[in-house]
């Protein structure tokens, strides 16, 4: 009995024994997990950080740290860097607008463009040598004109014939030329009467100031600037003798005249002329049209009108700054191989219909208008440019015209104006025609696109044009809102036609530039 006794006790011992050693192992536990609880990042981090390698704890805020500023530092730096860039952008801009020549030449540097080149944000215009003679002192100027073999006599149409309509309004700057009398105006004859703009009481009238001081311009550099688009450029590279013998004439509006004002210096001589440096300011009262667009077409086509005792004349856009002395460029263009009229080649297009097609892309006018205007030009024969064309294009860079005005180039001008008043202020559409109609009877030079790059530095509007008018898709839109409508210009397009042009498919364009 006793013997069993104490096996109990040794047995009981035992198991009181492992109770006590399981009851310290889950003491352990807890304790070890409360210990793993309460420790800190800097603990943990001594463990395994790969710069403090477990000797260095108060290194992880001083690394958190460094993160933070380096992102800070790269994100103040990439601000920083377009504002830096906005900032050129800006400056750039105000210099070529200003009429100050030193911050003119800042704007023409070439190291500007090639900065802006390289960013991607300009590109540069492609420019190649101009075969002009070096000393304007040295030109030799014709004697006399040169002769007319066809035109003898040329005569304006200057009273309107008014239709039997009280929708139009009376008089209007172009006349309400019919299809029969535009028709007549293409038939060369030696003495002509067509209408040419100027009619009587249309408006696009000049200061008696002004209509003086042209009488005595046989030279003429002409440009304009309307409803505030530009301020006048100062040419460079001026001879001394262009500037005896060129009149260099800017035709403004009212509204350009105050805008001029207000951001350069206008001077006034004795005699009552406003100038702008060299510019001499030549006003135009009453618009004749409603788009500004189409009132810059007068000075520019009709030249030959607004200035009549001039022989010579070079038309510049407002947008540009002559950089070559101008009776370079006549001796260039014109007299060296005894050309008469000479414009640029565009840059992109040769064929009118590719030019609207870029137009219509562009929005730079009604697509339904520009379509309707191409259709009756397809109507009336005027095929695409091609190759077997004795034309180098039929699209002008419009820029720059230079001619001496014979009696067949004031008549190529009037028609071509007329084409600009019956139709859209697109006048690079026209241009083409005009040469289509007149044939082999009027020749032109067209040269290379890169030297009317080398001739100019070109500037950017003071803001960019924009007309309700330039979004019209249908000609629904046009019934609808009857406000659309120009009220004085592009009569042809609502003039019934005499054809037929349901019938009429343009032909089809491919885009030979991706930027045109």
């Amino acid at each position: 009995m006793e013997r069993k006794l104490e096996l109990d006790n040794d047995k009981l011992k035992k198991e009181l024994h492992m109770e006590g050693e399981f009851q310290k192992s889950v003491s352990l536990r807890l304790n070890r997990r409360g210990d793993r609880s309460t420790q800190t990042p800097h603990d943990k981090d001594s463990d395994g950080d790969f710069f403090s390698q477990g000797r260095f704890p108060q290194d992880y805020p001083m690394k958190i740290v460094w993160k933070k500023g380096f992102i800070r530092l790269v994100l103040v730096a990439g601000i920083l860097w377009v504002l830096l860039v906005i900032m050129a952008l800006l400056f750039h801009i105000w210099t070529c607008q200003s009429s100050v020549s030193f911050l003119s030449a800042i704007c023409n540097n070439e190291r500007v463009y090639t900065m802006l080149d390289t960013m991607g944000l300009v590109s540069k215009p492609q420019r190649c040598p101009i075969p002009v003679a070096d000393d304007p002192d040295k030109i030799v100027i014709p004697d006399g004109r040169t002769s007319d073999k066809i035109v003898k006599n040329l005569v304006y149409v200057t009273e309107d014939e008014v239709p039997h309509d009280a929708s139009l309004s009376s008089p209007l700057f172009g006349g309400h030329q019919s299809w029969s009398q535009r028709e007549e105006s293409f038939k060369l004859n030696s003495t002509m009467k067509v209408h040419c703009g100027f009619v009587r009481g249309g408006g696009a009238e000049m200061d008696p100031v002004d209509i003086k001081y042209v009488k005595k311009c046989k030279f003429v550099v002409a440009s304009g600037i309307f409803d505030g688009y530009d301020i006048p450029h100062q040419p460079t590279n001026i001879s001394l003798r262009s500037k005896k013998l060129f009149c260099f004439l800017m035709v403004v509006d009212e509204v350009s005249l105050k805008f001029i004002k207000e951001n350069a210096t206008v001077r006034e001589d004795n005699n009552g002329g406003k100038w702008v440096g060299i510019w001499r300011l030549v006003l135009l009262k009453h618009p004749p049209y409603d788009e500004p667009r189409r009132n810059g077409k007068v000075p520019k086509i009709l030249t030959h009108r607004l200035f009549p005792r001039s022989q010579y004349s070079i038309w510049i856009d407002g947008k540009m700054e002559l950089i070559v002395d101008p009776l370079l460029i006549l001796e260039r263009y014109l007299w060296r191989g005894k050309h008469t009229f000479a414009t640029a080649q565009h840059k992109h297009h040769r064929s009118i219909y590719e030019e609207a097609d870029s137009n219509n892309r562009r929005k730079r006018y009604a697509r339904a208008l520009i379509d309707l205007h191409m259709k009756i030009y397809y109507y009336e024969g005027m095929k695409p440019w091609s190759v077997k064309k004795k034309t180098v294009s039929d699209v002008p860079e419009g820029a720059i015209i230079i001619r001496e005005h014979t009696a067949i180039n004031n008549l190529f001008s009037c028609l071509w104006f007329n084409e600009v008043n019956l139709f859209t202020p697109r006048d690079q559409l026209s241009f083409g025609y005009a040469v289509y109609r007149l044939g082999d009877s009027f020749e032109f030079f067209m040269f290379p696109n890169c030297e009317y790059n080398s001739i100019f530095v070109l500037h950017p509007h003071t803001r960019e044009h924009s007309s309700p008018i330039e979004w019209v898709k249908q000609l629904d839109q046009f019934k609808k809102k009857s406000t659309l409508k120009e009220s004085r210009g592009g009569l042809g397009l609502w003039t019934p036609y005499p054809g037929n042009l349901d019938s009429v498919v343009l032909p089809n364009v491919t885009r030979t530039s991706k930027a045109g």
